[in-house]
């Protein structure tokens, strides 16, 4: 093992103990190297005559670029478009958004979090939690109802496996019994509990109600003090669009700094929030269950972190960050984001109405949804596959098939003025079926 990572394991298992226990092969042996980048760090500083190191070409001072793609960012500087960002990412981004979550977050007030490290969108940033600590043989902790391509990540990527819990109670909640029932009897079996939860939820469009959240607060404590090393991983994908009843902050905000053996991971991102998709600027933070170690504790998770970036994509697009930076900057940024919010929601809420109809009941029931991009039909009469192939084939009409019974459809996508019709077409296309 590289001297470098021995460093960051004994800081990790003098200061948090349980972050140590759970990091995985590739996490203890990740560290973030002395090399070329450190060199020319310490050359950019003190270089004032010549600084030969840069990996880039420049001219007249300023990184090399091409007329015909300058001219369509003329009022950009080029060295903050061409140039390489740092593996962590731009400074100033990672200082604002580490402001911006606190804004969004006031649960976080008193709290002491990591410094947000830019990653290439929150897929990127989930792929770092396996890197961090998962093994083959492992488990990742979901509700039944999850975004698909977790399974791509961690069951064919890392070769761990996906254990679930029901999401919703028979009465329509989260159901936080079948989630502590489910804790209970996997922290019997396996001392590392990694978990994972997207709210908004994808595919459901769900997100838990204020004593909902506090109820999987309680339980992970509860959990924790039997002993149990718990990685809560929050994938806050479609944060700030909290539309009905929800709470209106992300889970993180409830679940860090609670017990020693509970680390808490956000994946949040520019992508959803500020309706920059092709962006790929995600972030990820940690949050310390005793956090009078942050001091030493955050900085040894940073390096690993960065080892893992630096190995696997070096760092995430110059141009990209910059440009959320200067959405973040701009003073008419919440105004602009609020306004995105307004039309998302009314259209949410239209759906909310129209898809529970009496005359659709007989097609389908509405899984819960509150939030997000997303909501969730199951269909009582035809297997949702048939469903979806006879919707898009005879009437144009795209949804996606979840499984055997549901099918999730993205009002993100739809003007409120279409979602009548797009309810019509789906019951009509049913009962073709039926």
């Amino acid at each position: 093992m590289n001297p470098l990572a021995q460093e960051l394991n004994h800081v990790l298992e003098q200061k948090a103990p349980s972050v140590y226990r759970s990091l995985s092969t590739m996490g203890k042996d990740l560290f973030f190297p002395k090399g070329i980048l450190a060199q020319s760090q310490e050359a950019k500083a003190k270089g004032h005559k010549f600084n030969a190191t840069l990996g880039i070409a420049t001219e007249e001072g300023h990184p090399m670029y091409l007329p015909s793609i300058q001219k369509f960012i003329p009022d950009l500087d080029p060295k903050d478009v061409y140039s390489y960002a740092p593996a962590a990412g731009k400074p100033e981004l990672r200082k604002a958004w580490h402001e911006k979550m606190f804004l969004d977050n006031p649960s976080l007030k008193g709290r002491t979090i990591s410094q947000p490290i830019v990653t290439c969108g929150i897929t990127h940033g989930l792929s770092l939690i396996g890197d961090l600590f998962l093994d083959p043989g492992d488990s990742v902790i979901l509700p039944d109802k999850f975004w698909g391509n977790y399974k791509l990540i961690y069951t064919t990527r890392y070769q761990s496996g996906i254990l679930t819990y029901p999401l919703f109670s028979n009465e329509g909640h989260f159901d936080l019994e079948g989630f502590k029932d489910h804790l209970s009897r996997t922290g019997k079996k396996q001392k590392k509990l990694v978990i994972l939860m997207n709210f908004p939820n994808n595919p459901t469009g769900y997100t838990p109600l204020p004593h909902e959240a506090e109820g999987i607060r309680d339980i992970l404590v509860e959990q924790a003090k039997k002993g149990n090393d718990i990685i809560l991983v929050t994938d806050d994908a479609y944060f700030n669009l909290f539309f009905k009843d929800s709470i209106k902050e992300s889970l993180f905000a409830y679940t860090t700094g609670l017990h020693e053996n509970i680390l808490t991971v956000k994946l949040d991102g520019a992508t959803k929030e500020d309706y920059v998709w092709g962006f790929r600027v995600g972030f990820i933070t940690f949050g310390l269950g005793d956090e009078s170690q942050a001091d030493a504790v955050y900085p040894a998770l940073e390096k690993k972190v960065l080892g893992a970036i630096r190995s696997k994509l070096s760092n995430a697009p110059h141009l990209s960050q910059t440009l959320v930076l200067k959405a973040l900057e701009s003073p008419n940024y919440q105004q602009e984001r609020q306004n995105k919010y307004e039309t998302l929601k009314k259209r949410a809420l239209k759906v909310m109405g129209v898809s529970q109809r009496e005359k659709y009941q007989s097609a389908w029931s509405v899984y819960p949804f509150n939030s997000g991009y997303f909501m969730c039909l199951q269909l009582k009469k035809v297997n949702a596959e048939k469903a979806r192939q006879h919707l898009l084939n005879q009437y144009g009409v795209g949804i996606i098939s979840v499984d055997d019974t549901d099918v999730r459809i993205a009002f993100s996508c739809v003007e409120e003025n279409q979602v009548e019709e797009l309810f019509d077409i789906i019951y009509q296309g049913i009962m073709d079926l039926s």
